[in-house]
């Protein structure tokens, strides 16, 4: 059945939804990740649409799971990896210019409190920063990063979701787990 499954979403991911349904992020972003390390990486991406989202909620039913109102909002979940040979060193800069195009843009950054800025460039445990775009009192994109010592986690939720609705998604769908060490808080003015 696993295996089933596992091939049913192989042959989706070939079909991937057109740019419009994908989270709208801040123009230059993609290259900056892509140059945020060290060193290149080998990137992987993949894309569930809306229609691919009610196929995986229906499956996520069989499982016991209930995720429908949060999956009913969605109109995309992207998770793109990158996985770097050796430990790597993020550039400062190029984290600074990320921060800088999200907030030019109108979106609200949350960062882990307890990260200093050497564990920043050189995490040697995960580290996760949070964008949040709001319509409202809505939120309509999120964008997570994840770096660690070796990978990389670019996640991208697009549709109108509840605060609430985050933490239904942890752990489904390529989005973390809601950590419960982690203190995000709102980043300081400029960061």
């Amino acid at each position: 059945m696993r295996i089933c499954r596992t091939v049913f979403a192989a042959v989706f991911l070939t079909t991937l939804p057109s740019a419009s349904l994908l989270a709208q992020q801040p123009a230059g972003i993609t290259e900056s990740l892509a140059a945020l390390a060290d060193q290149p990486a080998t990137h992987t991406s993949f894309t569930f649409d809306r229609s691919m989202m009610q196929i995986a909620e229906g499956l996520m039913e069989q499982n016991g799971i209930d995720a429908k109102h949060a999956t009913a909002a969605l109109n995309s979940v992207t998770v793109q990896t990158y996985h770097y040979p050796r430990p790597v060193f993020y550039t400062p800069e190029i984290m600074q210019s990320i921060i800088h195009n999200y907030n030019a843009a109108g979106w609200k950054h949350l960062v882990n409190a307890n990260v200093s800025p050497g564990q920043s460039a050189q995490p040697t445990a995960p580290i996760t920063d949070l964008w949040l775009h709001f319509r409202g009192s809505e939120i309509d994109d999120v964008t997570v990063l994840l770096r660690a010592q070796k990978n990389m986690n670019v996640i991208e939720v697009s549709g109108l979701l509840r605060p609430l609705d985050l933490v239904h998604l942890s752990g489904h769908f390529g989005i973390p787990k809601v950590d419960p060490n982690a203190v995000m808080v709102p980043a300081p003015p400029g960061k």
